[in-house]
């Protein structure tokens, strides 16, 4: 295993320590918990937006705390949710009189961990509401997509949360166009190497060199098919395809476009999907409002990539476009 770090006992806390002293300017530190937030949190009025989950993702989770993004988030272990009392933590944090909303994956320690978090701030009047992202086509059948997991359509949900929590919405109004930003929002990934966990120094999962695998989850969940590796068009092409008979998207419908490296797949790369991803969209008549190209949600140094499209109504349109001023998310 090739890694800069020192001991993996202090990789999450020698982590955070960095993140903050880098961007001292939008970001503090909770003393008692290892929660981040905002410099300027909680800001009185306004509902607090908060996430929380597993290191191993950067620049998700904790890249996107800023104004018109995300009040705080819980920070966890490698690949691991955070404990109910950072959770905690970190829901107080937020709160500035007006609610909190979580937005969250739906991985099982992460809702159960929030899911206590939530009832202890309510017990103490604090009004709480969850929102579960579940965009991942090739986790679960269409019928089942309450079991589907969250991947980079989280983005999508903290950036539209961020930005109406900004306008001055209340968190049930919040919640109903949180709801409909998750229900529009559809993603698939392909991985053709996995990461190295830095606590075994093993794979995260196993596959051949000329092979590559869609759906693979961001923590090396087994995916849908296995496959000989495919060309950038090919690939983009499959993946392309079954997000669009998921909603589905089509002629007539305006959407973004989260395209999101899994760790080591340069922009090159990327770029050259993209450039069939736009082709397939024009061909189906479906109009790119806003574009998104890069590492958003990351799995160590994976390699493959995820597309995400979130189809827009003139509520979302306005929320996307909106400024933000997070560390990864720069928005004018």
């Amino acid at each position: 295993m090739k890694k800069f770090i020192n001991k993996y006992e202090n990789l999450i806390e020698e982590m955070v320590e960095g993140y903050v002293l880098a961007n001292s300017d939008k970001v503090k530190r909770l003393p008692t918990e290892r929660v981040l937030a905002y410099s300027n949190a909680p800001i009185q009025g306004k509902v607090g937006v908060i996430t929380g989950g597993g290191s191993g993702h950067k620049p998700a989770f904790i890249g996107y705390i800023g104004k018109g993004l995300l009040d705080t988030v819980a920070v966890g272990d490698i690949f691991a949710a955070p404990p109910v009392q950072r959770c905690y933590e970190a829901i107080k944090a937020a709160d500035g009189g007006k609610g909190v909303l979580v937005c969250i994956g739906n991985y099982s320690g992460d809702t159960m961990n929030f899911g206590m978090a939530a009832e202890l701030a309510q017990d103490e009047g604090i009004p709480v509401e969850i929102l579960v992202v579940n965009d991942d086509v090739a986790s679960s059948p269409k019928d089942r997509m309450d079991n589907r997991r969250g991947v980079a359509g989280e983005v999508v949900l903290w950036k539209m949360m961020g930005a109406l929590a900004q306008e001055g919405a209340d968190l049930a109004t919040l919640k109903e166009v949180g709801n409909r930003t998750i229900f529009n929002t559809r993603s698939l990934g392909v991985a053709h190497t996995p990461c190295i966990m830095p606590s075994s120094g093993k794979p995260s999962f196993q596959i051949g060199d000329d092979e590559m695998e869609i759906g693979v989850g961001h923590h090396g969940e087994p995916g849908i098919q296995r496959t000989k590796l495919m060309s950038a068009d090919e690939v983009t092409t499959l993946i392309t395809q079954k997000i669009l008979e998921d909603l589905p998207f089509g002629a007539g419908d305006e959407v973004s476009v989260l395209m999101s490296g899994l760790g080591s797949t340069s922009l090159l790369e990327m770029y050259i999907c993209y450039r069939k991803l736009h082709q397939i969209l024009t061909d189906h008549q479906i109009t790119i409002h806003r574009n998104y190209i890069g590492e958003f949600f990351t799995s160590m140094e994976m390699g493959g990539f995820s597309i995400t499209l979130t189809k827009l109504d003139e509520d979302l349109k306005r929320l996307i476009d909106a400024p933000c001023d997070g560390v990864h998310l720069i928005q004018h």
